[in-house]
């Protein structure tokens, strides 16, 4: 749960913090990674758990995936620096799968069981029984009793029960997964299916032993700074109060100067460009031409979702480059060699950046998350360090793109602005099951005219499994950005801007 620091939180940072330590720090990375489960944990009692071997099992692998390694096989002795040498490079990208389930810390949830609590009163009306179409809950020893053999998972006799006294067990990880791509393997254990997964990060945010993560790239992005490239950050908009109301624009732009980055710009150029552009494809593609609806397409899951799930709508989504991407691209067109790091919410976009037609844009991937750790680990506050520059790259629509709605309020500004004649009728969803539900019914004729605008995370690019703060905080945050931005729409021009 973002906002909420529970020890799940701690071992993440924990990790973040010494695998970046190491990456400034360190003159002999592998003896140092391979000592750092015993640094986090470094006394017999443990800290985050019940068995301190578990506890530096999970942290070795933790460490893995921070690096962008896969995790080692849980049947034969690697060692936690195996791969270094070849994923230590700057040039070197992560090979997916992106989510990965840490065997040694799923604790085999089970998935869709009925129980009987303690709240049984032995009531004399027995509806849990009558109800019941296969005989499979009975009374024993004054309390009602499922037989798990028999039981067909109908929640009949949980509906029935006046004391609430039945209980439906889940997986949480695959509760929040809006495409069921979780599964179990033969020891119970969570299994990701890399072909259905698009990388939301929701289960990973959800699973309250910590046993998913995905694979970082900050090793790689700090040891590029430190080899002397020249690396230039673009942010999200979200970025707005993750690290404390006290951590304005201005500071945030201090803090990632002392850094290293040589510059620093606003993501919500990108989005700038891109609702200027998909409000003129609207007006002319969908309103006055043959196009029966549209569909936008900043959230990389949402997107990956409607290619994946739906091929039959995917030419409906838009071809406007993404904010991250645009936003690179732009910065690319002026300074050839640099590399570009994306820093913002979200863990899909990890996944887009993996994708051969944007790697020559954005160089590297990083969340909020990982950056507070880079943060942390180089003695730097965002709230108290002295304000020195500050982001002003992007207009109040842009910057509102990291709310769920916020790409289609965008596009009604600008469509208020320069087609006051036009309509917008649209609609957005939140949540990729819900996102499913939008694209089964666009696919069968239900949404023509319409704008449609897909979040996977529910909230919002604001709800990424990369934030660090609750959601409902986070929006109040972005809503004050926007309302105090000095220009609330782009300009026209930027949508015949060209991005190469």
């Amino acid at each position: 749960m973002r906002g909420l620091h529970t020890p799940v939180s701690e071992l993440r940072k924990s990790v973040f913090v010494e695998v970046a330590r190491i990456a400034y720090e360190s003159e002999n990375v592998k003896d140092d990674l391979e000592a750092l489960p015993y640094k986090i944990s470094p006394e017999e009692t443990p800290k985050f758990g019940d068995n301190i071997y578990q506890e530096r099992a999970i942290s070795a692998e933790r460490a893995r995936l921070a690096m962008g390694l896969s995790l080692r096989p849980m049947n034969k002795p690697v060692h936690i620096t195996a791969g270094l040498d070849q994923s230590s490079v700057n040039e070197v990208y992560y090979e997916p799968p992106l989510m990965q389930v840490i065997p040694s810390a799923c604790a085999r949830c089970e998935d869709n069981v009925y129980e009987v609590s303690n709240l049984c009163r032995n009531c004399m009306s027995h509806n849990c029984v009558e109800v019941c179409p296969v005989g499979a809950v009975t009374m024993v020893d004054g309390h009602s009793h499922i037989d798990r053999e028999k039981c067909i998972k109908c929640g009949k006799c949980k509906a029935s029960c006046p004391y609430d006294a039945i209980g439906k067990r889940v997986r949480p990880c695959n509760l929040s997964c809006g495409v069921k791509a979780i599964g179990s393997d033969e020891l119970g254990r969570a299994v990701i299916d890399s072909e259905k997964c698009l990388s939301c990060g929701m289960c990973m945010v959800n699973c309250p032993f910590g046993a998913i993560a995905d694979k970082s790239q900050f090793y790689q992005m700090i040891r590029a700074m430190k080899a002397g490239e020249k690396v230039v950050a673009e942010i999200a908009p979200a970025y707005i109060g993750q690290f404390g109301p006290e951590a304005t624009k201005d500071k945030i732009y201090a803090a990632l100067k002392a850094l290293g980055f040589a510059e620093v710009y606003e993501v919500a150029l990108g989005a700038d460009i891109g609702c200027v552009a998909e409000a003129r494809d609207y007006v002319e593609k969908v309103i006055h031409g043959d196009k029966p609806f549209a569909l936008t397409s900043c959230c990389p899951s949402w997107a990956m979702l409607a290619k994946t799930f739906f091929p039959e709508v995917k030419d409906h989504l838009s071809l406007e480059l993404t904010p991250m991407v645009a936003t690179a691209r732009s910065i690319k067109q002026k300074s050839p060699d640099v590399k570009v790091v994306f820093i913002g919410p979200c863990a899909s976009k990890k996944l887009e950046a993996m994708r051969k037609t944007v790697r020559s844009d954005v160089d590297f991937v990083i969340t909020f998350e990982e950056l507070d750790a880079i943060f942390t680990a180089r003695g730097i506050d965002p709230k108290t360090i002295e304000a020195n520059g500050s982001l002003h790259d992007a207009t109040g629509a842009g910057r509102g793109y990291a709310v769920a709605g916020g790409v289609l309020g965008a596009i009604e500004k600008c469509m208020k602005e320069y087609y006051p004649d036009e309509e917008l009728k649209c609609e957005h969803y939140e949540g990729l099951a819900d996102c499913k539900t939008a694209l089964m019914l666009a696919k069968a004729g239900k949404k023509d005219g319409l704008l449609i605008e897909g979040m996977a995370c529910p909230g919002g690019c604001v709800a990424g499994a990369g934030t660090l703060i609750e959601i409902p905080k986070a929006k109040k945050e972005i809503e004050k950005m926007v309302e105090a931005s000095t220009k609330p729409v782009p300009p026209l021009e930027l949508k015949d801007i060209e991005l190469e």
